[in-house]
């Protein structure tokens, strides 16, 4: 009998704790989210300050203090949601759970290694629970889609990345032969830099060609950049329209291994081939 009415004691308050922690339909619920929140905020701009020189020389101790203050906070926080709920392991490995270890091992690791707790602004992604308090819960689904045409756009941005590097390559090589050392091309990984920071638009300026043929190079390089910026975009682009649509399957043909067809397609869309 004690033990059943322990047991459900035990019940009782993880309960009650975990419709505080993890609800935010409730009045306590909200009122926890919204004051960790603000929890989350301090720390980070905290953190930040200790980074400047001038305030951390007036007031280090006591940004140190309250370093050390939010993260037990959070310490604490982070054991009652891994004892209030039914499965800790599968919380502690899920991306809220990552993200709320991240948050507090920072100052910890601090103690052995030396400016390892500026990593504390990780704490902003804890900020992303502000979707639970103002019941945006339903555009998580929207970051799911996101994710989903990411994922699915990795062959070809890999195929994409790998064309693009074979190209500043050459670039940079042909800027290296035509400008030589004393223009600032001093090696090709130096024109491959330049290659890169043009290509992409970036335009940094501290290195530039002096030559017709180098500047005519460079030309084109630039109005290249503006067509290459396009591309992974409309590759995404596709895939998200895939994504949100959810009419099309991965399947390929097994005859001319073209893929994007209709989940209920029975024949191949470009070949005929039956699927």
């Amino acid at each position: 009998m004690n033990s059943i009415i322990k047991n459900n004691s035990n019940r009782g308050w993880r309960k009650v704790l975990f419709e505080i922690i993890f609800e935010a339909e409730t009045p306590a619920g909200k009122w926890f989210d919204i004051v960790l929140i603000i929890s989350i905020l301090l720390s980070v701009v905290i953190v930040m300050l200790d980074s400047v020189n001038s305030i951390r020389s007036k007031y280090g101790e006591f940004l140190y203090a309250a370093e050390w203050f939010f993260t037990i906070l959070f310490t604490v926080e982070y054991i009652f949601r891994l004892l209030c709920i039914g499965k800790p392991i599968r919380y502690a490995v899920s991306f809220f759970g990552i993200v709320d270890l991240l948050a507090i091992l920072p100052t910890y690791m601090s103690l052995l290694f030396f400016g390892s707790r500026y990593l504390l602004v990780v704490r902003v992604l804890r900020v992303l629970r502000i979707f639970r308090v103002l019941k945006l819960g339903h555009h998580t689904k929207e970051a799911a889609v996101l994710r989903k045409a990411l994922y699915a756009s990795r062959q070809k941005i890999i195929v994409f990345i790998f064309v693009v590097l074979t190209l500043v390559v050459i670039i940079g090589s042909l800027m290296y032969v035509i400008e030589e050392e004393e223009n600032g091309f001093t090696s090709i990984p130096r024109s491959v830099y330049w290659a890169i920071v043009t290509l992409t638009t970036v335009g940094y300026g501290d290195i530039s060609p002096k030559s017709g043929m180098g500047q005519f190079l460079a030309a084109i390089v630039m109005i290249l950049g503006y067509s290459i910026i396009a591309v992974p975009t409309g590759i995404v682009t596709v895939e998200l329209s895939r994504a949100q649509t959810g009419k099309t399957s991965s399947q390929a043909c097994p005859n001319c291994s073209a893929e994007g067809h209709d989940r209920d397609a029975q024949y191949c869309k470009f070949c005929g081939t039956k699927l």
